[in-house]
């Protein structure tokens, strides 16, 4: 019988293919909404993570002054010196690895091929905090690090622009002036969320760069290093301290530094981006409240053109509930057509949206089923009114229907 009742109503929507469709596309446009939305909310999501992740988990970086900024006006807060790196290295508990970092730019040359990037000048403590493989090579020996010899490790980008496909190891290349031994190449990460290309980077040790390269024994940045079984923020309070101590702050005033936790950024980017592509998602269903009132009104038009139709089928023995199933399975199948094709266009969105915000398409089939259930829900609370009024036809006064 339930077969019979569906082949009727697929019937009746092929006989108006026009207004069938026009009274589904509020349930395509809600489905392929939401479908897309959370899709890519859920990659965007997972692409900071990684950006973040990229960084390092369990680091703190610490920076002079108090923001990414110089802020306010006054003179540029000191930098750090050697003898705070042994400080927190030696006082803090929790703290596993510093690595201390001197920054310059400069054009490193090759063969006739140059390119401009940035040179970190770091320890071998800079791989252990944030691990960073190498692809080939190796990397500081405690020896260069002490002589501030003239060697360096190269990121992917460097070795694409100056290398092309020869291998980097063993050559030497200038940089901003000084001859250097390419001792390792790092394997590479990509971009960054807010920090452009990771890779166009030299690494060289932090002795060489603070004499041949900043004239000073300055240090612009710390990455300090937690051990797992602790937590950052109450690293972070310990740190803020000793800084404080070392640096003369008295009580009262401002901190002169700033320190940046990546797990706090990285859960309230995470938080953030998931509120938005709740809200987002919760606007983008409204449509499919909109196209289950369509169902119902288009179904009410229909119940009115097929009066004597149903009238017929009361008069020679159909019961109510018959005609009641007969139209609600209409309005769901109305529903589930609009449904299905919403799906199959929210992948072909996805599709077309993922090269653009560089992500990875992450497939869900999760809220893919919860979105066809929830139109097929669409179509049994909608329908459900038409086809009850319906069943509740008189049959002498539908047969007298014109």
């Amino acid at each position: 019988m339930f077969f019979t009742t569906l082949l009727l109503a697929l019937r009746s929507i092929a006989r108006h293919k026009l207004r069938s469709f026009l009274t589904t596309l509020g349930i395509i446009i809600g489905v392929a909404a939401v479908v897309t939305m959370v899709t890519l909310g859920k990659a965007t999501t997972a692409a900071v993570q990684a950006s973040i992740a990229s960084l390092g988990t369990n680091i703190l970086q610490v920076r002079p002054g108090q923001g990414f900024g110089r802020g306010g006006g006054g003179p540029r807060p000191p930098d750090f010196k050697a003898d705070d790196v042994t400080a927190i290295r030696q006082q803090i508990a929790g703290v596993t690895a510093v690595a201390p970092q001197a920054q310059s730019s400069g054009t490193v040359i090759y063969e006739g091929a140059n390119w401009s990037t940035t040179i970190n000048g770091t320890n071998d403590d800079y791989f252990e905090v944030q691990p960073w493989p190498l692809a080939s090579g190796r990397y500081f020996t405690p020896q260069e690090e002490a002589a501030g010899k003239a060697v360096c490790i190269i990121g992917n980008t460097i070795k694409k622009n100056l290398y092309r496909e020869a291998d980097p190891i063993g050559t030497r290349m200038r940089i901003a002036g000084i001859s250097c031994d390419v001792i390792g190449l790092l394997t590479s990460k990509g971009q960054a969320g807010f920090g452009g290309d990771q890779d166009d980077v030299v690494l060289m040790p932090l002795k060489t760069v603070q004499r041949r390269l900043t004239g000073n024994r300055d240090i612009r940045l710390m990455l300090v290093g937690v051990d797992q079984a602790y937590s950052t923020a109450q690293v972070q309070t310990v740190l803020t301290d000793l800084l404080r101590e070392r640096r003369g702050i008295l009580p009262g005033k401002d901190d002169d530094f700033f320190i940046f936790d990546t797990k706090q950024i990285s859960d309230t980017l995470t938080s953030t981006t998931t509120l938005l592509t709740g809200i987002v998602s919760a606007v983008a269903a409204i449509s499919l409240v909109v196209g289950g009132i369509g169902i119902m009104n288009i179904m009410l038009v229909s119940v009115t053109e097929r009066t004597r139709e149903i009238g017929i089928r009361l008069a020679i023995g159909a019961v109510a509930r018959e005609v009641l199933l007969q139209f609600l399975v209409e309005a769901i199948a109305l529903s589930c057509i609009g449904g299905l094709i919403g799906l199959v266009l929210a992948q072909g969105v996805i599709a077309l949206a993922v090269p653009l915000l560089k992500v990875t398409w992450l497939f869900d089939p999760q809220i893919n089923i919860i979105a066809f259930a929830i139109s097929a829900i669409i179509g049994v609370v909608f329908g459900y009114f038409p086809a009850r009024r319906a069943a509740s036809l008189n049959p002498i006064d539908a047969l007298r229907h014109e």
